[in-house]
């Protein structure tokens, strides 16, 4: 998904092959999804093996997402300049290699590179995939075939932490943590075999596509101004320096803003900006996921570190949550997005609220699986229910030429405040003696933000258009 102004459709395939891009592009989508996650629960064990500091833990996510993110910012132009078949499949080969760089990292600065390799090859990967769906599908299934990527991603998101417990737990060929990165060594080779069979050559590219460098530069250096001093300024004991940095990201947005209002190519599609859904919308996905992915990290890290449990029972624990959103899913796809409403997603809000506010309250006692699930489950429901509608109301008002172009922000909003969201809670979790208190704090302040995506709710339509 890409942050670009898109061309409109040229060329379409019979329905059975539009399909079969599709699943391709499934396929990628989803690595990339699991692998933002997966390292939550192998944090511990991965710094039990190569050593390094508690700001360890946060680069090895948000090297990846970070990476992801910013890399969308251009991708999608240079698919018009190179071709989107040709971009996806070295995204993909790029990322399959450098998944299985990850897995040989001897040290935890070669880790670190190597996911932020990993990030930017996925990111060259996934833009080029949803151009690819957008040009290949008649338009009166476009809608149709994009439905399925809220529930999927949402769904990836919390499956990677589970599935990375039973990895630990088998421990492959003696890979211990390693394997979570080489498994997407086989299925990257066969989605790249697929991916030669079946994508066409052509899709619409632009050649008169141009980069606006200024605008990429002014946006990397606002976001990598934010994540560092977040990630190592408590080590560090925020000095000087990391305030300014923070300050220096204000004002890169705001050049990067007044750049983009001069540029002849701009980033950002101008046009999606005067849509209220969008706007608002991508500033509810950012305020959900950074409480989310924090909450993934804190929930992982006072299991294993705190409670000194095995990476399969943290796993096992989490099956609730898992649980939950997967029935919540299920039940927005096929029940209350029939006459899609804002009402669903303060009803899933709501009750992820109420779920964190149960589980900051469970902390207080002993700490069992079955203690947690309750209240996991609650959260699993409500986070759930978000996914779907959330989707729907941002690309709800999208023409068909904007289409591809929301659902690349839309990604990236979503992979940078998930780093944001391990960058800042992470590092308030860190700065406290107590993890049990931590989490008590970290737990507060994700229902805080949920709240603030609620109250951003009141902002949308009634209905999706």
């Amino acid at each position: 998904m890409t942050i670009e102004q898109s061309s409109p459709p040229t060329t379409t395939l019979p329905l059975r092959q539009a399909w079969l891009v599709l699943a391709v592009v499934f396929i990628a989508d989803v690595m990339d999804v699991i692998d933002s996650t997966i390292a939550n629960l192998a944090g511990p064990s991965i710094r039990a093996d190569l050593g390094g500091s508690e700001s360890t833990l946060q680069w090895v996510l948000t090297a990846y997402t970070a990476a992801f993110a910013l890399g969308l910012i251009t991708s999608g132009r240079l698919g018009d300049l190179f071709g989107r078949r040709r971009l996806f499949l070295v995204g993909m080969a790029g990322f399959t290699l450098a998944s299985l760089a990850c897995g040989l990292a001897p040290g935890v600065g070669f880790l670190i590179v190597a996911r932020v390799l990993q990030g930017l090859f996925g990111s060259v990967m996934i833009p080029q995939g949803f151009a690819l769906v957008k040009v290949v599908f008649p338009l009166d299934q476009l809608r149709k075939a994009l439905i399925p990527f809220g529930p999927v991603m949402g769904l990836a998101t919390v499956a990677g932490p589970i599935l990375a417990g039973w990895l630990l737990h088998l421990d492959l060929f003696g890979s211990q943590w390693r394997s979570i990165f080489l498994i997407n060594v086989p299925i990257g080779v066969v989605a790249w075999c697929l991916g030669r069979l079946f994508l066409p050559a052509r899709s619409g590219e632009d050649a008169s596509a141009r980069l606006d460098l200024r605008g990429v530069g002014l946006l990397t250096a606002a976001s990598a101004l934010l994540i560092v001093p977040l990630v190592q300024g408590r080590e560090l004991g925020w000095p000087l320096w990391t305030y300014l940095s923070m300050a220096g990201s204000v004002v890169a947005v705001a050049l990067f803003v007044a750049s983009e209002r001069r540029s002849g190519h701009p980033v950002i599609t101008p046009s999606l900006f005067g849509k209220r859904s969008f706007v608002v919308g991508l500033a509810i996905v950012g305020s959900f996921f950074a409480a989310l992915s924090g909450f993934q990290l804190v929930l992982n890290l006072l299991l294993q570190l705190g409670l000194h449990w095995t990476p399969l029972h943290t796993s096992l624990t989490l099956i609730p949550w898992a649980l939950g959103s997967a029935v919540a899913v299920g039940l927005a796809g096929a029940v209350l997005t029939k006459r899609p409403g804002r009402s669903t997603l303060h009803l899933g809000l709501g009750i992820a609220v109420l779920g964190l506010l149960a589980l900051r309250f469970t902390m207080h006692g002993s700490l069992t699986s079955g203690r947690l699930a309750p209240s996991l489950l609650l959260i699993g429901f409500g986070t759930g229910l978000v996914f779907v509608p959330i989707f729907d109301f941002i690309l709800g008002d999208a023409t068909t030429e904007e289409v591809g172009t929301g659902s690349g922000m839309l990604n990236a909003v979503q992979q940078f405040s998930g780093a944001f969201g391990v960058a800042a809670l992470g590092t308030v979790f860190f700065a406290q003696a107590d993890l049990r208190h931590a989490a008590v704090v970290v737990l507060a302040l994700a229902a805080v933000l949920f709240l603030i995506a609620f109250a951003l709710v009141w902002l949308l339509p009634k209905r999706v258009r």
